[in-house]
C-alpha cells in the first residue's frame, strides 16, 4: 500500500516538476497544464508525502535509486517550508536550492519511474 501511495505521489510530483518538459510534448492541448494546476494547491503534501516515503525507501536494498528520487523531488516541491524546521532546515534548504536547475530531469525521472512502478516494471524496486 505504501508502494502504491509513493508511485501515485512520485507520479504526481513528476508532472509538476516536469511541466516545462511535458508543455513541449502536449502542443496545443495544454492536458499536462491543466493536470498541474489542479495539482498546484497540493504541492505540499505531495512534497512530504515523497520525502517521508523516500526515505523510508532508503532502508529497502533494491529501492535505494527510487528512494533517492523521493527525497529529491520532496526537496524541490517544499523548499519554502523546509527552512521552518528547527535545526536541520537551512541544510536541507540549501540542498534544494543546489538542485533547483535539475529540478525538470528529476521530474522526469519520478514521473518515469512512478508510472513503470505501477505496471511492475520499476527496475529499481
Amino acid at each position: 500500500m505504501m508502494t502504491f501511495i509513493f508511485e501515485i505521489a512520485c507520479i504526481c510530483a513528476g508532472i509538476l516538476l516536469a511541466i516545462t518538459h511535458l508543455d513541449i510534448l502536449d502542443g496545443e492541448s495544454n492536458f499536462f497544464n491543466k493536470i498541474a494546476k489542479v495539482l498546484k494547491p497540493f504541492n505540499a503534501i505531495i512534497g512530504f508525502a515523497t520525502l517521508i516515503i523516500g526515505v523510508l525507501f532508503i532502508f529497502k536494498i533494491k529501492c535505494i535509486i527510487f528512494g533517492l528520487v523521493g527525497i529529491a523531488c520532496g526537496l524541490l516541491l517544499i523548499p519554502q517550508r523546509l527552512g521552518r524546521l528547527p535545526g536541520i532546515g537551512e541544510v536541507l534548504q540549501k540542498l534544494s536550492n543546489k538542485i533547483q536547475p535539475h529540478k525538470a530531469i528529476v521530474g522526469d525521472i519520478a514521473l518515469i519511474l512512478g508510472v513503470l512502478g505501477l505496471f511492475n516494471l520499476n527496475p529499481f524496486c
